[in-house]
Order: C-alpha cells, then sequence, then structure tokens
C-alpha cells in the first residue's frame, strides 16, 4: 500500500518514492533544551511517532536522526537576543551545560511516558561543531557568506529559489516588513546567521573557528547532523508548522546552495496546539507541562488519544473538557481489551484492518483510523478477531491498551462511599445507591461493579 503524505513543498499530497527503497531517511527536528517541553510541543512529536510507526507498517524501514538543540537558538529568529541556553542557565543560577543535560533527559522521560519510539540517531549540536563549521566554509567558498561586526550570515539573493518553502501568506509578510531584524549590516531582511561572535560579553558555550571564538546559528546545526547521518538528499523532513517561514526555509536554503541537490524531498509540518484560541507557547508563560496532566488525574496516554482525534494539519484547540472526553474513550478501548483477555487471537479482521492501514497511508489520517477502530469494537466479529486487530492498532497508536494505568490512589471519603453505596444496594435502596454514585461521580470517579465487589476508577 502505497504512503501518500502532503508535502509543504509541493502543497500536494505526494506519494512517498525513497532513494533506497525500503529504507526511509527520515530527519525529524527535536527539542531547544532550555526549559520543559509543553503539550503543544509534543503533538508534533506524536504525529512524528505515528509517522515512524506508520511507516514500519506499511513495510518501510525508517532510520530516523532527532537533533537536540543544546545551543546557538536565540530567543528571536531574527538572529538577536540572547541564546535559549543562556537563558535557561540565568533563570536557574546553573550552567548551560546542566541546563542542557537536566532538560534533555526530561524529555526523553516525557517521550518515554508517552509511549513514543526513540530516535535510531539523536544528536546534540554542541557534539557536532566541526561539521557546521565544514558546511559554512564550503558555503564561503561559494560564495553565499558574507561577515558583519556580529558574525557570518547567508546572503540569500545569492539563492534563485530562496523561500520556495514559504506559502503565499509568509511572502507577504516579508514584504510588509514583518521580518525587519535590527542589524543594518545585513544585506536582506532574509539573511541569517551561520556563525556567530562571541563579542566581549564571556559565552559559557563557544568554539574555537577559523573566523575566531563563536558559535553557531540555530539553522545549521540541523542541516550539518542531517547531512552527516542520512546524506545530502533526505526522503522526509518533519517539524512544526511555525518552522516554516524561517528555519526550514533556511536550512534549505544553506544544504541546498552547498550542495546542489534537493534538501528533502518531502517536507511534512504539524500545525499548532490551540489554547483559548492562541499558540500554546513557553514565551506566553503558564504553558501546560505533560506533568501537570499527571496531577490532573490524566495519563500521556489521554493526551496521545485527544491529539489522534484531529489530523496533524489541523490545529487543535486544548480543553480540559475535551481531555477528559479522550480520557473516557480511551478507557472504553482498554475495557475491550480487557473484556477480551480470555480470548485467543484469531483473524476474521481483514475489513477493519485494511481500513484502518488505509486511513494511515493517506496522509495519517489518525481520526479516520480511530473510526475505524470503534467500528470494528461495535462489530459483530467474533472476540478472537476483535482483539488481533487491537494488537495492531497497539502496534501504531501506541495508547497503553494492553498495559495498567498507574490509578491514582482512592481517597478516604470515595472508599466510605463506595461501602455506603453497596450496604445500600443490599437493602435493595436502588434509589439510595443511584444517589451515592452520582455523588462519587461529581467527586470526580466512576464506579465500576463486579464479581469481587465495587471499585473506584478517576473519571
Amino acid at each position: 500500500m502505497a504512503l501518500r503524505l502532503y508535502n509543504s513543498l509541493t502543497r500536494a499530497k505526494d506519494e512517498l518514492k525513497p532513494s533506497a527503497p525500503p529504507k526511509v531517511s527520515l530527519y525529524t527536528c527535536g527539542p531547544t533544551v532550555y526549559n520543559y517541553q509543553h503539550v503543544g510541543n509534543y503533538r508534533t512529536y506524536i504525529f512524528e511517532d505515528l509517522l515512524v510507526r506508520t511507516l514500519n507498517l506499511l513495510g518501510y524501514k525508517p532510520n530516523r536522526v532527532m537533533n537536540i538543540t543544546d545551543v546557538g537558538h536565540l530567543t528571536s529568529q531574527g538572529d538577536e537576543g540572547e541564546d535559549k541556553m543562556e537563558v535557561g542557565a540565568a533563570r536557574e543560577g546553573k550552567s548551560a551545560w546542566d541546563i542542557a543535560k537536566f532538560y534533555t533527559e526530561a524529555f526523553l522521560t516525557d517521550c518515554r511516558s508517552l509511549g513514543l519510539l526513540e530516535a535510531d540517531i539523536l544528536c546534540k549540536a554542541t557534539d557536532h561543531i566541526a561539521e557546521q563549521i565544514a558546511l559554512v566554509q564550503k558555503l564561503d567558498a561559494k560564495g553565499f557568506v558574507y561577515k558583519t561586526a556580529d558574525g557570518l550570515y547567508f546572503d540569500t539573493a545569492k539563492l534563485p529559489d530562496y523561500g520556495k518553502l514559504m506559502t503565499k501568506e509568509h511572502l507577504e509578510g516579508l514584504k510588509s516588513g514583518a521580518r525587519v531584524e535590527a542589524n543594518e549590516e545585513k544585506r536582506h531582511i532574509t539573511d541569517f546567521a551561520l556563525w556567530k561572535f562571541s563579542g566581549a560579553a564571556k559565552r559559557q558555550m563557544e568554539w574555537d573557528s577559523p573566523w575566531g571564538k563563536g558559535f553557531p546559528g540555530w539553522h545549521i546545526e540541523c542541516s550539518a547532523m542531517a547531512m552527516r547521518f542520512l546524506g545530502e538528499t533526505l526522503d522526509i523532513h518533519c517539524g512544526g508548522i511555525d518552522h516554516v517561514p524561517v528555519h526550514h526555509t533556511n536550512e534549505i536554503a544553506q544544504s541546498e546552495g552547498a550542495t546542489g541537490k534537493p534538501f528533502a524531498k518531502i517536507w511534512l509540518h504539524g500545525e499548532f496546539l490551540l489554547m483559548n484560541n492562541a499558540k500554546m507557547a513557553k514565551s506566553a508563560g503558564g504553558f501546560i507541562k505533560l506533568a501537570d496532566l499527571g496531577e490532573k488525574g490524566f495519563s500521556p496516554y489521554d493526551y496521545k488519544y485527544l491529539c489522534y482525534t484531529a489530523h496533524y494539519r489541523k490545529q487543535l484547540d486544548f480543553t480540559w473538557e475535551s481531555l477528559e472526553s479522550a480520557k473516557t474513550a480511551r478507557r472504553r478501548l482498554k475495557e475491550s481489551v480487557a473484556a477480551l483477555a480470555g480470548e485467543a487471537p484469531k483473524p476474521g479482521c481483514a475489513e477493519y484492518s485494511e481500513r484502518f492501514k488505509a486511513a494511515l497511508a493517506d496522509d495519517l489520517n489518525a481520526p479516520a483510523a480511530l473510526a475505524a477502530v470503534w467500528d470494528a469494537m461495535k462489530s459483530d466479529l467474533p472476540g478472537g478477531s476483535k482483539k488481533t486487530f487491537l494488537e495492531e492498532v497497539e502496534a501504531v497508536l501506541a495508547l497503553g491498551l494492553f498495559s495498567a494505568d498507574a490509578e491514582a490512589a482512592v481517597p478516604a471519603e470515595v472508599v466510605v462511599l463506595i461501602a455506603e453505596r453497596s450496604a445500600a444496594k443490599a437493602k435493595k435502596e436502588f434509589a439510595q445507591a443511584d444517589r451515592i454514585r452520582k455523588q462519587i461521580e461529581d467527586m470526580g470517579w466512576l464506579v465500576k461493579d463486579g464479581k469481587d465487589g465495587s471499585k473506584a476508577v478517576k473519571k
């Protein structure tokens, strides 16, 4: 089954045609590790995980590289402001190196709690300074580089198709001066830094180079590491939609300027997670971390299910109510798995399996894939066939359906009410039992009746 993906470069769904099938070279932009990632960031990593799992499902062999940006990402996308790593260090009174180590591990811990596959290669920008310097030298030799007081810049006017990834709206923003920067030495507003000079201020992260002490620009890191591990032309490059007009546009420019070859065949971009109709961002303050969900009684898998309810190219509005609905839906799937525990897996689910696979092969259409799952659960398929299908589903959606969630501790008040309700039922005082059930539910718990008695589970 062919995999068709919406290519931001061609503005169309393109069939994946790897350079060396069945191998697929895949680069996914990773985190800047100066703070915790928020749930909006993880929406992108969830869609990228779905891509990897879908590639496996369809018989491809993905080789995925993800970067860790631990230097060079400035607070302004226009090459101005402080390095975010230095900002994080000042905020917490630690070294930039310690900040990078701590938040890298926090990111990886969150990824594990979401059930995300590890990248085949996880590379840190600070481990590949030599490759970045070599790439800048190559661009310099080809006439793309000029020097200013604060660094080396890429001359975008030297590349005839600069900005081909950008949309009409992005280009109109440029024309209206939306990205005019404070650096008057820049020849064009779209020119961007390849290497920044340290200057008089002492930095924690700086390296010797042919141009003096300094540090790499944010964009050069990804190009250097992607080509180091995957070659000069990638099959797929992924990231968030906010990377299109600056970061990925500049990756294309410097990579193709250096090699004269297409940098990536297919560009995939995930849309924003919105909260109160605005993009969730750390700069806005009060962002929601994955750990915050747990404090409110949600599993990371509940959030993952919520992400699957919208296509990755559609904006998703985050509310606690929508997360509650996702939690309920995922719980029902887990209950279906539990109900089939004694069933021996058997074939017979081909119709739903094909629907599920076809949905994902059509630009990772997770909502349609979920619809196939629910239709199968409502069908008259034998229990063993349903179990087989759910095992296939879990291998791709990875929702923790076959593993036990850590149950929240049941408050003493709820335990007492459960006992009172059981006593009311024993006396056939069903109206009273129903009132107690409603009281328990209002406290955020559901009553589950079974042969071993009643118990409460978190809603």
